[in-house]
């Protein structure tokens, strides 16, 4: 691979205006000016108007759910580029560890996806409360088990991917489920997924994830084991 490696940003938002400056003014410095691709769930905030005067281009969700903005994010996407990296609008997840997350990808020809990982390294438990941990780890053992991925953080927003795995895939998760089903396609395609530790920072705005979210994720789960 002659020259930088090409990268595409996917950001899903609603009512981010608090983080998602923040957010794409790091990238922008990190990956000097990469293609930004904000998917927005109908915000009635200023989330549109802070993505487009940063540059990043903005397109309306069909739906409602995270899985259904990355499925719209997926499809505008330019995926001739190398790498797609996805993260999240609320400035969680530094920017300054996807250099890192791509350099191991152009070192590790058989890893598809790069995962960002919460819990060994860098934990700031400002970022969790004692529900959101425990939840976490709790659904980790059981995507583990269930699912013969083995990873310490399967739901992690931050994740590097090399476009063509995404090519064909058909998404059917419509909420905060996508992660576990992306999981499950990269290895499918026949690729492994690294971890590497990361930061992360308490979020910016209102929490979106709860506890009816977890029983979406345990079913996408059970559904992914019988595929």
């Amino acid at each position: 691979m002659f020259g930088a490696p090409s990268t595409q940003v996917l950001i899903a938002a609603l009512n981010e205006e608090e983080g998602i400056g923040l957010t794409i003014s790091e990238l922008n410095k990190i990956l000097k000016n990469p293609r930004i691709l904000v998917v927005d769930g109908r915000s009635n905030d200023r989330t549109v108007e802070v993505a487009t005067n940063l540059g990043a281009q903005v397109v309306l969700q069909d739906g409602l759910g995270k899985g259904d903005a990355l499925t719209k994010a997926i499809k505008c996407s330019d995926l001739t580029v190398d790498y797609i990296v996805i993260t999240d609008a609320d400035y969680t997840y530094p920017a300054e560890h996807v250099s890192g997350m791509i350099r191991v990808l152009e070192e590790n020809p058989d890893v598809g996806m790069v995962c960002g990982n919460r819990f060994s390294g860098y934990l700031d438990l400002k970022g969790f409360n004692g529900f959101f941990y425990l939840g976490n780890r709790f659904i980790a053992f059981t995507h583990n088990l269930l699912n013969g991925v083995s990873l310490v953080d399967p739901l992690t927003g931050l994740r590097v991917v090399r476009a063509g795995i995404l090519r064909n895939w058909r998404v059917k998760s419509k909420g905060f489920d996508i992660e576990v089903e992306l999981n499950n396609h990269v290895e499918r395609e026949g690729f492994g997924i690294m971890e590497v530790p990361i930061r992360y920072r308490e979020r910016l705005g209102e929490k979106k994830l709860g506890f009816g979210n977890a029983a979406e994720i345990l079913m996408r789960m059970i559904l992914e084991a019988t595929y």
